[in-house]
């Protein structure tokens, strides 16, 4: 018995609908990463801001998955290259600087303001700066915000402190600089409130930041950042992400806007491969 033969025209409708379904789940299927400045390890990292990329697949449709520097100078070079990432959370000066050499869209950043803070030990109390020229001051690696501070309070290579900048993490830190290893550290200003103790002095405080921003590359669709964007302005209102905004210090997200960053990239000026 013979199998009637399909006629063309059917067969066409048939490829047509494949084709149309092929593209619809390639569309679903698309993954957007997400790069935070590595103030933890990767693995940290991954924990830390786990509910916050589920939270945003869950609420925009769309699929998000972590894509964590190793440390920050393969951060900095990553952003030196196009393409690195979909989204970021950045402080100030890297939040510029990709704004305005790699067209990256500002959608939200956190509401308080940014600073950082030179502790010492009580030794040190109602001291300058330049007190500290032979001490050790604990610090994350550069260029971090809190590194690239330290450098314009001692802009002088020949008469600067030892600078100790093999943290993993903020708390790290704290937690050398408790240990006796460093006589004093710079640490994020709103830290203070929780990790704070009568047994620092504040020898110097930065001026105000805008508060970290995340940031969408100009190669995802304006639709997707309008959900990103959308989501993140309510987060106050998705209890599971209590944990992760205690973590980072975040009280809510306000629309961020080019200009709250305009000038910060500076902060980078003194880093090799920064181009103005």
């Amino acid at each position: 018995m013979s199998i009637p033969t399909t006629p063309r025209r059917i067969l066409r409708l048939l490829a047509a609908c494949l084709c149309t379904a092929v593209a619809s789940t390639s569309v679903q299927a698309a993954e957007y990463r997400f790069t935070p400045e590595p103030a933890y390890t990767p693995a940290a990292a991954e924990e830390i801001y786990k509910p916050l990329l589920e939270y945003l697949s869950k609420a925009t449709g769309e699929k998000f998955v972590l894509a964590p520097a190793a440390n920050y100078a393969s951060y900095w070079r990553d952003i030196l290259k196009p393409e690195q990432t979909d989204f970021s959370y950045d402080e100030a000066q890297f939040a510029d600087y990709r704004i305005n050499h790699l067209g990256f869209i500002p959608l939200v950043r956190r509401s308080q303001a940014t600073s950082y803070t030179l502790l010492a030990n009580p030794d040190f109390e109602d001291k300058s700066p330049n007190a500290l020229l032979s001490s050790r001051i604990a610090t994350m690696p550069a260029p971090s915000l809190g590194y690239a501070v330290l450098m314009q309070i001692f802009p002088d290579p020949v008469q600067q402190p030892d600078i100790s900048s093999n943290a993993a993490s903020w708390r790290d830190c704290l937690d050398i600089f408790n240990s006796g290893e460093a006589q004093a550290m710079i640490f994020p200003t709103w830290m203070l409130e929780t990790f704070g103790n009568p047994s620092m002095v504040t020898v110097f405080t930065s001026r105000e930041f805008a508060g970290p921003a995340i940031l969408a590359s100009p190669d995802v669709p304006e639709d997707v950042r309008n959900k990103v964007r959308d989501a993140l302005l309510n987060v106050e209102g998705a209890p599971e992400l209590g944990d992760l905004l205690l973590e980072l210090g975040i009280t809510r997200f306000v629309p961020a806007e080019a200009k709250d960053y305009a000038g910060a990239q500076a902060m980078l000026s003194g880093f090799y491969g920064y181009k103005k």
